[in-house]
């Protein structure tokens, strides 16, 4: 996305977006209170961020393969760790959104599509120990140095895949158990953060889909990124199984709670 479409799409986004004062929605006006807009410190943030920034200081350089709609920035296939850390990673504050979310709905099982150096993972999982996160990342070699950032915080409780989403994902899900989804009082997760185009978005929103209930939550990487990143964000919050979706510009969240009213909240984040 080019830096006029950006500035032009948050700007629409800011004069739209309402705060908690606008929200009529009980669940949603909680969720924003205690979640979305908690600025509380939770201890185990401090050593993910001290692990960002040594990622942030990594000189070491290594081959990438792309198979979604590539970096913006990072144009080569040999690339620095450090730069990766620094434009690929999502900052805090949603690393951190990511935790509070997890923290709050506790679900038995996060899918994350795309990995990366795993921060963002780290987060999700060290929310809940007893969570079960299945990350899929198309780079083997990024996803070397992920597993060794598990390991530097000793994280058991994430299993990850290697390969191409065409390829994999399908069997992920079988192997979840329909998101550990089967008893109606069990929630999931899922994290798309790999493919920031409509075609293969919207493909592995269906898939995921399939395996969903009342009480998922599907969360949604740069739904602005791009004019083809909105139209897909566009067709996600007309489905038929949504009935709650908000807007937090860089991210978008999905509900499937069918004792909700069908609305869509912009949210100032």
């Amino acid at each position: 996305m080019s830096k006029v479409r950006t500035a032009i799409s948050y700007l629409k986004y800011f004069f739209r977006a309402q705060t908690k004062h606008d929200i009529h929605s009980p669940f949603v006006f909680n969720l924003l209170t205690t979640v979305i807009q908690n600025n509380e410190l939770y201890y185990l943030y401090g050593p993910i961020e001290k692990l960002r920034n040594e990622l942030l200081n990594d000189p070491a350089e290594v081959q990438v393969a792309d198979l979604g709609a590539g970096s913006v920035v990072l144009k080569t296939s040999t690339r620095k760790i450090s730069d990766i850390a620094r434009h690929s990673l999502k900052p805090a504050k949603f690393g951190q959104l990511l935790f509070r979310l997890v923290n709050h709905f506790k679900p038995n099982t996060i899918l994350e599509l795309g990995t990366s150096l795993g921060i963002t993972t780290l987060y999700m999982a060290m929310a809940n120990s007893q969570t079960r996160v299945v990350s899929i990342e198309g780079s083997e070699t990024i996803a070397q140095y992920a597993r060794r950032n598990f390991e530097k915080l000793g994280i058991k409780n994430i299993q990850l895949t290697v390969g191409n989403f065409d390829d994999v994902l399908q069997s992920q899900l079988n192997g979840l158990n329909q998101l550990d989804g089967s008893a109606s009082l069990t929630a999931s997760l899922v994290f798309f953060d790999g493919n920031h185009r409509k075609e293969p978005t919207l493909r592995y929103f269906e898939q995921c889909l399939q395996y969903a209930n009342n009480n998922s939550v599907f969360v949604f990487d740069d739904i602005h990124w791009s004019e083809d990143m909105e139209q897909a964000w566009e067709c996600i919050k007309k489905h038929e199984r949504v009935t709650l979706t908000i807007d937090l510009f860089f991210i978008g969240i999905v509900f499937f709670r069918k004792e909700q009213v069908k609305e869509h909240f912009v949210v100032r984040f």
